[in-house]
């Protein structure tokens, strides 16, 4: 066998591998009766393993996000034992405790969230889209509860956009739902800020839509298991064995610039004040950041 078609199979296999382990992490069921929306459900901060299944160097084996949030520029790290944030004390909790398996963050203080709530939090199981406008703190539920598990979820200025198995789905006010006709079952799915263009990584590979989701292409592009936009143009992706490659062309063509040497769980991307590209991922037992948009990459400063 080539040794491209060699390395083509095996990253199709760990892709493969890495969803089947994220679709498993929480069963509920995708269809039911959603009850009205309830007050927001929040609970203070805490220790990192405050009731977590704590990985090495993580507050969670499980994590399924991680963004920064331009209001305090810290990474927040959604998992399936909740929100946390990593300040100069290292992670704590932030909020009740949720299996987060769809998390994005929207702006400052404005993150979406999809998942399980644990045993005890009155929120829907499961979640649909939920929305917190106090970085995490408290959570409001919007629409699909009892419905939708969004393990996929991306937000712009525009829309908010996931897929919970069944189909791709865009709302505009968190309420009304349109589904997208996706061209494969995505995996993982990100973004521009202003909403216009879309990227999905799937089995089949990437794929783009320049026009919200109503029609797609399939650039040129390795195949990369997740993808985040910086801002309306610059966007990082990873590969499953950790290779990184970066867009400056809203996901048309991708370079690789770097490698991470190992496969990561979750990447996040902004644009810094001094218009650096701040790159986020996280491995198997620490989360790691760039500075130079993908290119190096050493532990979390926290601050």
């Amino acid at each position: 066998m080539h040794p491209h078609h060699r390395t083509t199979v095996r990253a199709l296999a760990s892709l493969g591998l890495v969803a089947a382990v994220l679709a498993g992490c929480a069963g509920t069921p995708r269809a039911g009766t959603a009850p009205p929306p309830g007050p927001a459900v929040s609970a203070g901060p805490g220790p990192a393993d405050a009731g977590a299944a704590a990985g090495e160097g993580l507050p969670s084996s499980h994590v399924h996000g991680v963004a920064v949030n331009p209001a305090d520029g810290l990474v927040y790290l959604a998992s399936h034992d909740g929100l946390f944030r990593y300040g100069a004390d290292g992670p704590q909790r932030v909020g009740p405790v949720i299996d987060l398996m769809g998390f994005t963050v929207a702006g400052p203080d404005h993150f979406y969230s999809s998942g399980h709530p644990s045993p005890g939090v009155d929120l829907p199981t499961p979640l649909g889209l939920v929305e917190s406008t106090d970085a995490g703190q408290t959570w409001q539920p919007l629409s699909r509860g009892g419905q939708s598990d969004f393990h996929a979820l991306t937000a712009s200025t525009a829309a908010v956009v996931g897929y919970d198995g069944s189909a791709l789905r865009s709302t505009t006010d968190g309420q009304t739902w349109t589904d997208l006709d996706a061209p494969v079952e995505p995996f993982a799915l990100a973004a521009s800020r202003d909403g216009r263009v879309l990227v999905l990584t799937s089995q089949a590979g990437v794929y783009r839509s320049g026009d919200g989701g109503a029609t797609w292409q399939q650039p040129q592009a390795p195949l990369l298991q997740y993808v985040a936009f910086a801002d309306d143009t610059v966007a990082v992706g990873v590969t499953p064995d950790g290779d990184v490659a970066r867009s400056d062309d809203a996901g048309q063509t991708w370079t690789q610039v770097g490698a991470l040497g190992e496969p990561v769980a979750a990447v996040g991307a902004t644009r810094g004040p001094d218009d650096t590209v701040r790159v986020v991922a996280v491995t198997a037992d620490q989360v790691l950041e760039s500075s130079d948009g993908g290119a190096t990459f050493g532990a979390l400063t926290t601050k």
